[in-house]
């Protein structure tokens, strides 16, 4: 099942952190929930480490991992336990995952530290800010979307992440023959995801619709939004697709 809670409405409502220039439609939304006093240790003990300040400019991710490895990117990680599973599975590649719920990134920073995810980093912040102005043109080898918000009412589309210009902007961010892995359990979601992605010039479907569970290009474990989903009956659909050359 998609991630949901209350919806903030205006940029102007969010506090300022540190520069960034705010938008005013936010794609999410900020959920209710208590930091549990394990996730608050976590963040205590381990957050100056692993969460990076929210500043303009670009990343410099070999100095932030200490070496020059490929960086994915999730948006929206929730909880982190299937980030968790992938950092743990590719310890050669480097992780950036983008939240904004707070227990979520506690839960996160509690799995790092027991399983020693030094190949992982958070940053606490709306993900297209964090898109547009901290990641630089052509640095991700892959994009991971799994599960946003479908914003079921039609008056609420216009929130969905992935749309044209956003796309754009995430395949500017990929290098050639990186990928941008999408899922969702909203069938509706699902065919506007197809329609947007097929769009953008520069990425190209690994699949003649809908990527299989055996996609070799990647695999993702499954989610708690997935297994709520299928136990109330709902599909999933997930989409792969990969930077092309210039």
């Amino acid at each position: 099942m998609s991630k949901s809670g209350p919806i903030v409405e205006d940029a102007a409502e969010v506090p300022e952190a540190q520069g960034l220039r705010h938008r005013r439609i936010r794609s999410f939304v900020t959920r209710a929930g208590r930091t549990s006093p394990a996730q608050q240790r976590a963040r205590d003990t381990l957050g100056e480490r692993y969460v990076l300040p929210v500043t303009p400019g670009f990343l410099n991710s070999a100095a932030v991992f200490g070496r020059a490895s490929p960086v994915v990117l999730e948006i929206g990680f929730g909880m982190g336990a299937a980030t968790a599973v992938i950092a743990a599975s590719r310890r050669d590649v480097d992780f950036l995952g983008i939240e904004v719920h707070a227990p979520g990134v506690g839960a996160l920073l509690k799995m790092m530290g027991e399983q020693d995810l030094t190949n992982l980093r958070i940053v606490e912040h709306d993900a297209v800010e964090v898109i547009e102005q901290m990641i630089a043109p052509a640095s991700l080898a892959g994009l991971h979307v799994y599960f946003p918000d479908p914003w079921h009412k039609a008056r609420h589309n216009k929130r969905r992440l992935i749309q044209p210009a956003f796309v754009a902007t995430l395949a500017s961010r990929l290098a050639t023959g990186g990928y941008l892995h999408c899922a969702t359990d909203w069938e509706e979601y699902a065919a506007q995801m197809l329609e947007v992605l097929q769009a953008e010039p520069s990425l190209a479907n690994t699949s003649d619709a809908y990527a299989t569970p055996d996609n070799p290009i990647v695999t993702r474990p499954v989610t708690k939004f997935e297994t709520r989903g299928k136990k109330l009956g709902h599909g999933v659909w997930d989409l792969v697709f990969v930077k092309c050359a210039a």
